[in-house]
């Protein structure tokens, strides 16, 4: 392992103005969202989707990384040039989902397990050498406002959080590491701060324990935010104070970079998060996105599958990169929405 170089490459994805773009989709989730559009889930529709979102000029000024999916990490444009390759010589990095899905935990039928560390190791190395810089593994929290999660839920997606981080920084690959509490149900802000704090805590004792370097990692977290269905929504400040004060309990200021994940937020709200966050001054660590619905929506519905909607479909998302970059320097409003 190369820490200056895992170092690099955080830096590189969270510069200034700069964060993620999630492009990881497995087939049968973007299997739903063509089927919102009308557009056949081909694995040729799959490819000219991926590379109009890679070739939209002017990207690269606020998108520092990719997720890519297995299929789309070995895709190439119609020029044959390899996606991976098409994004390192934009200045942008190349990373890779590694996990393959969750499945009910067993005797926790409510909780969720992530698979895919069967064979991992070998996968990594395959990676890097497609062209892959980082990787990306999700861990999902089921939450309700009572009892769910189970603390063994928790202690095992951590664990395996863990061990996949470190397997990627022995492979020369940094981990974006991401638990994410969902935000589905009736729970409260109150609720989700503290599952989140508890979740923070086991996965930053479980990669101490791996002994993996947080100086070589990426955090993909939830915000602080409430359950959808909750009475309750909370304001944009509630939800930036919150979230903040989570974080800087339970994350090491040695980590690079926070990298948000949008978890079913509305483009708008997820950038006016982020704002939030960022107009609060320096943090510890970097405070930017990983966004895939977030910047992808408006992209997807400007497409609608027909060829001659590409450039406003690639304007749409240029649209939605600049908005966020001006969020991760806490220069966003709502009233650029209008505008743009």
């Amino acid at each position: 392992m190369n820490i200056d170089e895992l170092k690099s490459v955080a830096q590189t994805i969270v510069a200034m103005q700069k964060g993620v773009l999630a492009a990881d989709e497995s087939s049968p989730t973007i299997k739903k969202r063509f089927e919102s559009i009308n557009v056949e889930s081909s694995e040729e529709n799959r490819r000219r989707y991926r590379e109009i979102l890679f070739t939209a000029e002017g990207i690269e000024r606020h998108i520092g990384g990719v997720i890519l999916f297995d299929e789309t990490l070995r895709q190439s444009t119609r020029e044959g040039i390899p996606f991976p390759k098409l994004l390192s010589n934009r200045g942008i990095v190349p990373g890779i989902k590694v996990d393959k899905g969750t499945k009910a935990l067993a005797l926790f039928p409510d909780d969720k397990i992530t698979e895919g560390l069967d064979g991992l190791a070998d996968r990594l190395v395959e990676y890097r050498d497609l062209g892959a810089q980082f990787a990306k593994w999700r861990a999902v929290i089921n939450i309700d406002d009572r009892s769910l999660p189970s603390m063994y839920a928790i202690r095992a997606n951590a664990h395996q959080l863990a061990r996949y981080a470190a397997m990627c920084q022995e492979a020369g690959l940094l981990p974006v590491v991401e638990p994410e509490v969902l935000m589905d149900g009736a729970h409260d802000i109150e609720r989700c701060e503290a599952v989140t704090a508890q979740v923070l805590e086991a996965v930053f004792a479980e990669l101490n324990a791996h002994r993996v370097a947080f100086e070589g990692i990426l955090l993909k977290p939830n915000m602080v935010i409430p359950g959808k269905k909750c009475a309750r929504q909370a304001s944009v400040q509630e939800v930036a104070e919150a979230t903040l004060r989570c974080l800087k309990r339970y994350v090491p200021a040695a980590v690079p970079g926070i990298v948000f994940l949008s978890g079913g937020q509305s483009d708008v709200d997820a950038t006016d998060h982020l704002n939030a966050m960022n107009a609060m001054g320096p943090q510890p660590w970097e405070v930017s996105f990983s966004y895939g619905r977030a910047l992808q929506a408006p992209v997807l519905a400007a497409w609608a599958g027909d060829e001659s909607n590409v450039a406003t479909a690639q304007k749409a998302l240029l649209n939605r990169c600049h908005l966020n970059g001006l969020a991760r320097d806490g220069k966003y409003a709502r009233s650029m929405e209008c505008a743009t």
